[in-house]
């Protein structure tokens, strides 16, 4: 009988949590998802950076798809979006970044760690999607990210201008090229035309 008593107490308790919970910033989420196409906008796992310039999620997702906000900590706007594959990857990067390292140096960190085993890394492709632009910023009447650009990053370990037939610069504004082909890091680069 007791435990009937402490129901509606329960019951109150559980309605006012959910009542609190917060939702995401709009803006943080508008900027992370401005990079992701909309096919994963609903299910994409966000991130948005810290004082600490670390990533936090601020929404949960399928698991499948990540974007992250810009970080108001660096110069210049960047939103970026990435498959699973990535995740571990990219957070150890930001990880590294925050602690003051360089990005270049974060590369050759991360290589260590995946060659030491210590570091999650995948076969076959995984793609990454980031918008960014030096006056890139986010318009709060539009509800948009404003004057900024897109790159479309596939990761593709390993691959070779051989293997992709793909050349190391692209033959057209817009066209594909491989970047670090025969290395971890070997990527198809698709900047498309401002």
């Amino acid at each position: 009988m007791k435990s009937l008593r402490a129901l509606p107490l329960l019951l109150v308790v559980a309605i006012s949590s959910s009542a609190c919970a917060q939702q995401p910033d709009p803006r943080l989420l508008g900027e992370a998802l401005s990079a992701a196409p909309e096919a994963f906008h609903g299910t994409a796992t966000v991130y948005a950076f810290n004082d600490a310039g670390a990533l936090e999620v601020i929404r949960e997702g399928d698991g499948t798809f990540f974007c992250a906000a810009d970080n108001p900590n660096v110069e210049g706007f960047e939103a970026t979006c990435w498959q699973a594959a990535l995740d571990a990857y990219v957070r150890r990067g930001h990880e590294l970044k925050s602690q003051g390292i360089d990005g270049r140096e974060t590369v050759g960190m991360r290589e260590a760690e995946i060659d030491a085993g210590t570091l999650e890394w995948f076969d076959g492709e995984a793609t990454m999607y980031l918008r960014y632009g030096e006056n890139a910023r986010w318009d709060e009447e539009l509800g948009e990210v404003v004057d900024s650009k897109l790159r479309y990053v596939v990761y593709t370990p390993y691959a070779t201008t051989e293997s992709t037939g793909l050349p190391l610069e692209p033959m057209t504004p817009g066209g594909p090229w491989i970047m670090n082909p025969g290395t971890f890091r070997a990527h198809i680069m698709l900047l498309p035309p401002n």
